[in-house]
């Protein structure tokens, strides 16, 4: 069983990739949605939550967890880690793999969350495959996605004047666009117009998806009883779990069934379906 850890629904885009690559397993999503966001916590803060949300899927039969979060990636990987009894994969190292094999030119605009571009987890990871990385913060591009503002002309002038600014500041060597959010794969066809053409883009949800089926496929895949069937799904959040139901199909595909509401602050939860 595996467990994907967010501080909202913007995870549910690596649930998705997920769900493409291991279509057999099962699976537990977590979001956060009563302390989000994360990006104007301390890292101390995410830490405590982040570890707090592990253990609660772990409680519930998680074998392995995928942090789908940049911030509590960037803030908080090592904790995380530290304090899990399970396998634990993040979306900034596989990001920037993916990234730094798809640029020829070793040349690369991250964008993200200001929380995210300014941890410089997806500069540090860059660096360290001798790539050069110009980063840049899109704050307004999470609530446009949020309102179901995918293909709109204010999304797409708030788009363009991004990646305009990040672009004219960067080497004109860019061959490759990280998207740093787990937000920013609603955009992707957006984005490909208003992006040039000779520049790569690289989804981190994606990228986590493939990596993690290179995991499970070379160091786990025995350990793990992934049978041959359909998959199933349940779902956590720690507030409203009817908003959470709206905002689902738009992120994953489809309406989200079971649905809990968790309180890491007792010993149960309430559910509702």
């Amino acid at each position: 069983m595996i467990g994907v850890f967010d501080s909202g629904v913007g995870g549910l885009t690596v649930l998705r990739a997920l769900l493409r690559r291991i279509p057999d397993a099962d699976y537990l999503y977590f979001g956060d949605t009563a302390r989000l966001p994360y990006g104007s916590k301390s890292a101390a803060t995410v830490a405590h939550y982040a570890v707090g949300a592990a253990h609660y899927l772990q409680d519930r039969g998680a074998e392995l967890l995928v942090i789908a979060c940049n911030t509590a990636t960037a803030l908080a990987l090592n904790e995380i880690k530290a304090a899990a009894a399970v396998e634990v994969i993040g979306v900034v190292e596989p990001g920037a793999e993916a990234a730094a094999a798809a640029s020829r030119k070793r040349n690369v605009v991250v964008i993200g969350t200001e929380a995210t571009i300014n941890s410089h987890a997806y500069r540090r990871a860059l660096e360290a495959r001798k790539i050069i990385v110009r980063e840049k913060a899109c704050p307004l591009l999470v609530p446009l996605v949020e309102e179901g503002w995918l293909d709109t002309p204010v999304t797409e002038q708030a788009a363009r004047t991004y990646t305009i600014e990040a672009l004219r500041n960067a080497s004109a060597n860019v061959d490759v666009l990280v998207l740093g959010c787990t937000h920013y794969p609603l955009l992707r066809p957006l984005l490909r117009r208003v992006v040039p053409q000779r520049i790569q883009i690289v989804d981190s949800a994606e990228a986590t998806a493939c990596a993690l089926v290179q995991l499970l496929g070379v160091q786990l895949f025995d350990g793990y009883a992934f049978e041959p069937g359909e998959p199933s799904y349940k779902f956590f959040v720690t507030d409203s779990v009817e908003k959470f139901r709206r905002q689902a199909p738009l992120f994953l595909g489809f309406s989200a069934g079971e649905v809990e509401r968790a309180d890491l602050d007792s010993e149960g939860a309430t559910s509702v379906r």
